[in-house]
């Protein structure tokens, strides 16, 4: 993660007012994740992620999604085999959300808020996918029909992992494509106008302007 943000900065992508704000965006979704410790499926941290996304673009969500992952991880204890999955999966969420306001910042800002709960739900749930993926060849014993069958046919072991997905990973991934999305309603707004202000004032080269302006 450190590396990602070093090539950035080396490369002109990221300068001093970025870098700290990738920090602070870090830090806070790091602690929204705080909030829903423990309980099923409610995950708070992601709104913020793909929000900020948005507005920064694909390459600075990657690495916020990243950072703000493992941040969380030691401030809640979480590091183990799943983590590097857990910042790959949150990267991925940061690339998407800033790839797609490419073509939709143009647009009025509902259309905007809309697009941004779409991500939302989506990205709940292959979150949930993408950790039932990683998850699913060793927790899952040798000798079941849930079983990962090494060697076996594709379509074997792709069946065999949706039944041990649904089973398994329903009760998070709704009430967190729930959560996320109503979150992005709640908020979109409001924080869809302070970032572009922040972005304005450090120079990100994002269509600031036009973004600010569409969103009038």
């Amino acid at each position: 993660a450190v590396g990602i943000v070093a090539i950035d900065i080396s490369q002109g992508a990221l300068d001093s007012k970025a870098v700290a704000l990738l920090g602070v965006l870090s830090a806070l979704i790091a602690a929204l994740r705080l909030v829903g410790a423990g309980a099923v499926g409610i995950e708070p941290m992601w709104f913020l992620l793909i929000i900020s996304a948005y507005v920064f673009g694909a390459k600075f969500g990657f690495s916020l999604g990243v950072i703000a992952m493992g941040i969380s991880a030691l401030i809640t204890g979480g590091i183990g085999p799943w983590l590097p999955f857990q910042m790959l999966a949150a990267g991925w969420i940061g690339i998407a959300s800033g790839t797609i306001s490419k073509i939709t910042h143009k647009f009025h800002l509902k259309i905007q808020i809309a697009s941004l709960i779409f991500i939302g739900l989506i990205s709940s749930l292959a979150f949930g996918l993408l950790m039932d993926l990683q998850l699913w060849p060793w927790i899952a014993s040798t000798d079941t029909q849930l079983s990962y069958i090494p060697g076996g046919a594709i379509f074997d072991n792709f069946q065999r992992f949706m039944v041990f997905h649904l089973a398994t990973a329903l009760a998070w991934d709704i009430p967190r494509a729930i959560t996320t999305s109503l979150l992005i309603a709640i908020s979109a707004r409001p924080l869809l106008h302070s970032l572009r202000r922040a972005q304005l004032r450090l120079n990100f080269t994002l269509h600031a302007k036009e973004q600010m302006a569409n969103a009038r």
